[in-house]
């Protein structure tokens, strides 16, 4: 059996080594539009900072040690379900038994021009060696992020870190889709406080970036122009999905998926940020771009490839900022009841239906996070720890004597 996965990110790695665990016989070809080893995209930061070598995650022989037909720098272009082949630029063609999507998805934000050179895309090494290099050679001084979503966030605090002086346009919130409005305005004030320039409301809102070629500045709508040497664009994620144009694979803002990964093609699935999955909690569909959803997907689809029908339970919506001075991690949804604790400068907001929680801001103070993860997918009664949820000191050790205590597993954030 020939399986191909499009992708080497953390979802399509993790096909890889679930298919070669249990398979030493099956033929595996990956295919990586960039031109490195797969790498972890956490690493990311640190190599910005700092300068020092890429950890490529599962080491430079991992696809030695797989014994992968790896193909770096090999952008697909097209997939055709009915002769089983996907295309790359270059005009080759490879067949496949078994096709996995694992292409993720892109920085974008909608306005005219966003198409321009000099708009960074921070989801990839390849997309981010430009800016390293101009900042490194002092060629940029100033940036601009349109849009506040996490990685937005996430990028200004790295670019103010690398002595960039930095202003953010927050048209309404900052992490609006994942943020109540006060945690929003906790957090706002934590990132004016590291000397982010934040413009909001009206003053923030950007119609076009101009320029010729590169772009130049940032247009508003109030007509006035706001210049830098580099932008980013980070309203929101954007699943590579133009591969797919008249593939007649089913796709909305995402590949559509049922809950065994697959697609509308028997021999073909998808899988982490590219992947339109099911949440956890609220059962609204979308895709949840984050490592730990990533690496569930990649285990699920590989064990369904080997033939042993596994079922995926859901994504779950969560993020988190844990770098660059910023603890912030949220999960879940926001609505029913509403626990809240404000103490020493941290923040703790919970929230339940039908003695269940269904969600949790954690700002400032970030410990509880894996618990409070493993309690919302566990959909259990808190009745007899409610009390103890918002205390500082919040662990496991809650938990003895109660209903709640077996198998309380940590997991991954």
């Amino acid at each position: 059996m020939k399986i191909v996965i499009i992708g080497a990110g953390p979802a399509g790695v993790t096909v890889a080594e679930t298919l070669r665990e249990h398979d030493d016989q099956c033929e595996i070809v990956m295919l990586s539009g960039e031109p490195y080893p797969p790498y972890s995209p956490p690493a990311l930061i640190e190599y910005f900072l700092t300068g020092k070598p890429l950890h490529f995650w599962k080491g430079e022989d991992f696809t030695t040690r797989l014994n992968l037909d790896y193909h770096p720098g090999q952008r697909v272009i097209e997939v055709h379900p009915q002769r089983q082949q996907v295309g790359l630029a270059g005009g080759e063609k490879i067949t496949y038994d078994q096709l996995v999507i694992a292409a993720g998805g892109r920085l974008y934000t909608p306005i005219d021009g966003s198409e321009k050179e000099g708009i960074h895309n921070f989801k990839s090494l390849m997309a981010g060696e430009d800016l390293l290099d101009r900042v490194r050679g002092k060629k940029v001084k100033t940036a601009i992020i349109v849009g506040a979503g996490f990685i937005g966030v996430e990028v200004a605090l790295l670019l103010k870190e690398m002595g960039l002086a930095v202003t953010m346009l927050v048209r309404s919130r900052v992490m609006r889709s994942m943020l109540d409005p006060e945690t929003a305005q906790f957090v706002l004030k934590m990132m004016q406080e590291r000397g982010l320039d934040i413009l909001q409301g009206d003053d923030a809102d950007a119609t076009a970036f101009l320029g010729g070629e590169r772009a130049e500045a940032v247009q508003m709508r109030s007509g006035k122009e706001i210049t830098a040497d580099l932008f980013v664009a980070a309203t929101g994620l954007k699943p590579n999905i133009e591969l797919l144009a008249g593939s007649g694979i089913e796709t909305d803002w995402g590949v559509l998926v049922d809950d065994h990964l697959c697609t509308n093609f028997s021999n073909v699935y998808a899988v982490g940020d590219i992947a339109e999955t099911t949440d956890r909690v609220s059962g609204r569909r979308y895709a949840h771009a984050n490592y730990p959803n990533a690496v569930g997907q990649g285990r699920v689809v590989g064990f369904n490839i080997l033939g042993q029908d596994r079922m995926y339970t859901g994504a779950d919506s969560m993020n988190s900022l844990k770098h660059l001075g910023l603890p912030v991690i949220a999960a879940g949804m926001m609505e029913g009841e509403e626990l809240r604790m404000c103490r020493n400068g941290n923040l703790r907001k919970l929230w339940l239906k039908d003695d269940r929680l269904v969600g949790f801001r954690l700002a400032g103070d970030v410990r509880g996070a894996g618990i409070f993860l493993n309690l919302i997918r566990r959909s259990v009664d808190i009745t007899p720890i409610r009390e103890a949820l918002l205390e500082p000191n919040f662990s496991f050790a809650c938990l003895a004597g109660t209903a709640l205590a077996p198998e309380m597993n940590m997991p991954e954030l």
